[in-house]
């Protein structure tokens, strides 16, 4: 063990803050035992610490000792309550750092420029700062988040060639295209507006796109559904953003999308039954029409009927113009644990094969136009379900108290017999 490192580690000034106040020193650690073994510290086969983990522990005070654990590869002070700034800090005494998480702890101020000497990062998140509050006698008082001026985002980035993922609480530079290795972009909630003219080029190397609520608006370039690494897009929440869904080919490596509460519009293509790799297809609230292609049968989706050999997890079309029977052989979705159809055309009976969907949590077919008899929810074998929510379809009959045994419901719902507000 490094004793330099033991004693580092045991200099700490941090406190116990929960709800933003200092209540005792923290006191996570027992010093009379080897560093090594603490928890949240990682050490190599030398005794250096190499990996430092205090995520969400409500911690504040300062922290500047563990910027002489030269050998630390992997900082992680996600989730806390510091509120302070981070020009103090010598970042840039930390060149082994590969991984640097500061997100949800309550910084602000400038992004110091130091963050750009770490040319071995390959993943830095410095989002979500705001929300966060400083004691003020008998109240509170609202801290500002991060900034990015003096350096701007392209004097950040500047030497960090080896990035990979990004999570930043700011605008979208189109200065990210110098980051050749970038494959995970997430900027959720920034006001960023638009898009930079060379986005297609930024997302080129892309696994993962998360743009969620940043008031985005007109087109969004749809070719990058078809980039040959993409994995997941999540663009959701940006309610004036407007699009068409592109003709996929048979390599497309798409595993989700989710698009709900956009502009997106149009029928879905027949192509969609080439997405062979998609677990989680979320189109809630967006104004697509017309019936749901045959070809999605094969990905085990809506309609006409289910594959049993595949893994789809969730299912949420709510809001949308969809119609039609929901078939029996959605028993088949053995890994299904949101079914979400809400607020669409659909119409026939419920199949009583949901009896096989044993992963089940959230069940909401609501304001819809089924009919018939209310399946025999007491013979259901889903441990799970947490959520049923029937209401706003032609349904008789009546949920059997059995059901309320199951152990973890919460938010059940009981159908009502109301035409008068189901689809016609």
């Amino acid at each position: 063990m490094s004793h330099a490192a033991s004693y580092v580690l045991s200099q700490h000034d941090l406190y116990y803050a929960p709800n933003f106040t200092l209540s005792s020193k923290f006191e996570l650690w027992d010093l009379n035992t080897d560093c090594c073994s603490w928890e949240g510290v990682t050490c190599d086969a030398l005794g250096h610490v190499i990996g430092l983990d205090l995520n969400y522990k409500y911690l504040s005070g300062t922290f500047h000792s563990i910027f002489d654990l030269h050998h630390l590869q992997r900082l992680n002070l996600a989730g806390n309550n510091f509120n302070t700034t981070l020009v103090s800090y010598g970042f840039d005494k930390l060149q082994n750092l590969t991984h640097l998480n500061l997100s949800s702890s309550c910084f602000h101020g400038q992004i110091p420029v130091e963050i750009s000497f770490l040319t071995r990062l390959v993943s830095l998140d410095l989002s979500y700062q705001d929300g966060c509050y400083r004691r003020n006698g008998d109240g509170y008082d609202h801290l500002l988040t991060l900034r990015l001026e003096k350096p701007n985002f392209k004097t950040l980035t500047m030497n960090l060639r080896l990035l990979k993922e990004l999570y930043l609480d700011g605008p979208l530079c189109s200065s990210l295209s110098r980051l050749h290795f970038l494959s995970k972009l997430i900027l959720d909630e920034n006001p960023i507006s638009y898009l930079p003219r060379n986005f297609l080029e930024i997302s080129s190397g892309l696994v993962s796109l998360s743009l969620v609520n940043c008031n985005l608006s007109d087109h969004f370039p749809t070719e990058i559904l078809l980039l040959p690494n993409i994995q997941s897009i999540n663009i959701s929440s940006n309610y004036d953003l407007v699009g068409q869904l592109p003709e996929f080919p048979s390599n497309n490596a798409l595993r989700s999308l989710s698009l709900y509460d956009t502009n997106f519009s149009g029928k879905l293509p027949e192509s969609i039954g080439n997405l062979n790799f998609l677990r989680d297809l979320i189109l809630d609230d967006c104004n697509f029409l017309g019936s749901i292609p045959s070809s999605i049968a094969s990905l085990g989706l809506l309609l006409p009927e289910f594959s049993s050999n595949n893994a789809l997890r969730s299912l949420s079309l709510s809001g949308t113009n969809f119609s039609g029977k929901l078939p029996e052989s959605i028993g088949k979705l053995m890994f299904l644990r949101d079914l979400t159809l809400y607020d669409c055309y659909l119409f026939g009976s419920i199949p009583w094969s949901i009896a096989n969907l044993t992963h089940l949590v959230n069940m909401d077919l609501s304001d819809n136009n089924f009919s018939g008899l209310i399946p025999p929810f007491h013979r259901f074998g889903v441990p799970n379900l947490t959520y049923l929510n029937l209401e706003g379809n032609k349904l008789y009959g009546s949920i059997p108290s059995s059901l309320f045994t199951l152990p973890s419901l919460r938010g059940l719902t009981n159908p009502k017999v109301n035409p008068s507000t189901s689809k016609t």
